[in-house]
């Protein structure tokens, strides 16, 4: 008889899913689905709206990473309009977007992925938490932490006009130039950001690298994938958060195609399961070969260990010396190693204080030129960044007044979305064994999709908008006395 185990809700991402684990009469596992129940409508209602709001209406999707729907729905614009916004309004993008990398990445390790790790994959759950964490580091890593995290969400508020919802992108442009005094507190800033991400590495180092334990564990076949990796690059095929050129290597590492996001379509499709409300991104030209990896599969990766398997290299000095180290002490390019992402984050993450302050130091961070007016009649734009968890493409089309007839989102969870279900999969072979599972075994299985860090409120929307949330109310003797499920009582 066949035997199922539920984690549900699963913990430490963004949105909401769950994992069912089917078990055969040994207690071994069948088959292990990721499943995300809820239905993705927001494509939908954003059509009969003017496209100019679609940097507003888009940054909903998420409270965690809106800036980078903000961003690449502003990029959006740029292409519908056919403009090219002026030198100074490209960098003050890529100065504000760097600055959210930062503080994004500095959230997942601490707060989501990085309990795991600094509290213990068999910790318990009480413990597995930025309370836990705060307490194995100590009370001064987690204020400066926070500091941290304050003073850069700030600096978003102050170009952006707010941290969840920011309002600088218009096409063509930015809404507001960096005056002086804010152009010093961004390089005083990015200075201590710095600072923070060998920081933060000196952290991962010395917790997870100098335990063998952990290494072993990243390491380990139950969290190996060999895939195909996606990244945006620039000239010199190095990372790039908010420009460039679309790159997939093989999972030899070798260049497949590199592309300009208007040819997305030509690339990329999409398979769908009955099981998930996510669709299940995959290589045209390789095909959909079922949840398998290998270079007969065109199942692909993003996020932050596919950008560093995808590009040759970072384009600053501090983060170039981390992806080699990288690279040499885990055996060369590419890695297929699931949680090497959590260290891959970190290096983004100094990679992206580096780029910050370059930025801020740039003598024509300060121009008065931040606009070029859009005088062509729309009729479609598509635009692309990469988002904390991987590549984000916005792609709209338009009558000629502006208005959208139709909206296509593919988000990095979305395209990572095969490769995180053999993740879960794997894990849950590899960890649950003749019928034997404890809190820590599913959390190791937990661990397979968190490295991804991924967010089903990006990948996936629940229409009218209402939660799958339990209420349950107990007595002081510990009886339960009502439960209440959304607006019903029961």
């Amino acid at each position: 008889m066949t035997r199922l185990i539920q984690i549900d809700p699963i913990t430490r991402l963004e949105g909401h899913g769950k994992i069912s684990i089917f078990l055969d009469e040994e207690g071994n596992v069948q088959r292990a689905y990721f499943q995300v129940p809820e239905f993705r409508g927001f494509e939908k209602f954003c059509e009969g709206r003017p496209a100019e709001d679609m940097p507003q209406i888009t940054s909903r999707i998420c409270g965690v990473c809106p800036t980078a729907h903000h961003m690449a729905a502003t990029k959006t614009l740029d292409d519908l309009y056919k403009v090219d916004p002026p030198p100074a309004a490209k960098k003050i993008r890529e100065l504000v977007y760097s600055t959210f990398m930062v503080e994004d990445h500095a959230l997942h390790f601490f707060f989501l992925g990085g309990p795991d790790f600094v509290t213990g994959p068999d910790a318990p759950k009480a413990k597995r938490n930025i309370l836990g964490v705060l307490e194995a580091v100590g009370l001064e890593i987690g204020k400066k932490v926070i500091a941290m995290r304050r003073e850069l969400r700030e600096l978003i508020t102050e170009m952006g006009g707010k941290v969840i919802h920011p309002v600088l992108g218009l096409p063509g442009g930015v809404s507001k130039p960096v005056s002086k005094e804010v152009r010093e507190r961004f390089e005083r800033v990015a200075k201590e950001a710095v600072e923070f991400g060998e920081f933060c590495l000196k952290i991962f180092d010395d917790v997870v690298l100098k335990n063998k334990t952990y290494v072993e564990l990243i390491t380990s076949e139950a969290y190996t994938h060999r895939t195909y990796y996606m990244g945006l690059v620039d000239e010199k095929n190095c990372v790039n958060f908010y420009d460039g050129q679309i790159r997939v290597v093989d999972p030899d590492g070798k260049e497949v195609i590199k592309f300009p996001v208007q040819k997305y379509l030509d690339v990329i499709a999409e398979h769908v399961e009955p099981w998930s409300y996510i669709k299940f991104p995959y290589l045209k030209q390789v095909g959909w070969k079922g949840f398998v990896d290998g270079k007969d599969s065109g199942i692909y990766s993003v996020a932050p260990l596919a950008r560093l398997n995808a590009a040759d290299g970072m384009a600053t000095p501090k983060a170039q010396k981390e992806y080699e180290r990288f690279y040499e002490t885990l055996g060369g390019k590419p890695v297929h190693h699931t949680l090497a992402n959590h260290w891959a984050r970190l290096i983004e993450l100094l990679y992206a204080a580096e780029r910050m302050l370059e930025l801020a130091t740039d003598p024509e961070i300060t121009s008065e030129k931040i606009r070029t007016i859009p005088n062509t009649v729309p009729e479609e734009g598509i635009g692309v960044v990469e988002a904390p968890r991987g590549t984000l493409i916005h792609h709209y089309q338009t009558d000629e007044r502006g208005v959208i007839r139709k909206a296509n989102l593919i988000v990095a969870t979305q395209n990572n979305a095969a490769r995180i279900a053999m993740s879960v999969d794997k894990a849950a072979r590899s960890f649950i064994k003749y019928g034997l599972w404890d809190d820590g075994i599913l959390n190791q299985v937990e661990m397979a999709f968190r490295a991804y860090d991924p967010c089903h409120a990006c990948g996936t929307h629940c229409l009218p908008g209402e939660m799958p949330l339990v209420a349950e109310i107990y007595n002081h003797n510990g009886e339960r006395v009502a439960t209440i499920q959304k607006n019903r009582a029961g």
